[in-house]
């Protein structure tokens, strides 16, 4: 006899997803209209069909298991698909406005994905995005000039999504050896502060006694590839939107860790194309 496996309840993966994003079970609970002891009780109703724990504590927090990661990515697809397949049924399309703001770096990769995907699925839905710095993104958000912002941040906290690796990028791995061996500070082409990778890659080189210098600032980031390109030093960056022409060199410069990504959306939780939007960005950067 065919062993049947239970089907996975959607209302409780939804209060799962909303838990782990917004970091707390409690916010995930008013969000969703229900009260935290409903929330906590569908979670633990997962963990039965499952069979496994998803969730474990960490200090005041909940942390996800592996099992709960790998719960965590199907759990966004199932639900983006069924609000799209109850969407095309009722013939619904969303309306209204999407203000998001963003990274550099996410502007030249990942945003041309997802608003080319967003604007086919709701062509009726207007598109604004502007592309700044974080500093003035999160500004943005606290002013309700912007409904969402995607930007870096350090550590898991609050609106998380994942990390990223930091990498030390160079025109050529020679430059980098060859200028080592000479002893010279280290030209380091940046951003202007306030900046964390700027921040960083100043504390890992200070704490492994490597000089350096600020050899090139600019204000944007096709400035920096442009600095690095002409071989006016190197920076720290994430893979994301890396050119082919320049090179990654982690094996003579220390380790700078990682930085997070979050997604910050401004109080109106409510809106279905705002709603709509964060989770195709999130989805689209963990998939």
């Amino acid at each position: 006899m065919d062993k049947r496996f239970s089907a996975l309840d959607l209302d409780a993966l939804r209060s799962f997803v909303e838990g782990i994003q917004s970091a707390s079970f409690a916010v995930a609970a008013d969000r969703l209209c229900r009260s935290t002891s409903a929330v906590s009780a569908q979670l633990k109703k997962l963990e039965q069909q499952c069979g496994v724990a998803l969730t474990v504590k960490q200090g005041r927090t909940l942390a996800l298991t592996p099992e709960g990661e790998i719960l965590l990515s199907y759990a966004r697809r199932m639900l983006a698909l069924n609000d799209e397949a109850l969407r095309a049924i009722k013939g619904e399309q969303l309306q209204g406005e999407v203000r998001l703001g963003m990274q550099e770096d996410f502007g030249e990769s990942v945003m041309p994905q997802v608003l080319g995907d967003f604007n086919r699925q709701h062509p009726e839905l207007r598109l604004t995005a502007r592309v700044e710095r974080n500093q003035p993104l999160l500004r943005g958000v606290a002013a309700n000039e912007l409904d969402l912002a995607l930007v870096w941040q350090e550590g898991r906290e609050g609106d998380y999504v994942r990390s990223e690796p930091l990498a030390w990028i160079c025109r050529s791995r020679e430059d980098v050896e060859a200028l080592l061996q000479r002893g010279e500070p280290l030209p380091l082409v940046m951003f202007d502060a306030p900046c964390l990778l700027r921040s960083r890659a100043i504390a890992a080189l200070d704490a492994a006694g490597i000089s350096w210098r600020i050899a090139f600032t600019s204000h944007s980031l096709s400035g920096l590839w442009a600095g690095v390109s002409a071989g006016l030093g190197i920076t720290l960056r994430t893979r994301i939107g890396l050119p082919e022409t320049l090179q990654i060199d982690n094996r003579l410069l220390p380790n700078a860790g990682e930085l997070g990504i979050a997604l910050h959306q401004g109080d109106d939780s409510t809106d279905t194309a705002i709603s709509s939007m964060k989770a195709l960005i999130i989805r689209t950067l963990n998939g």
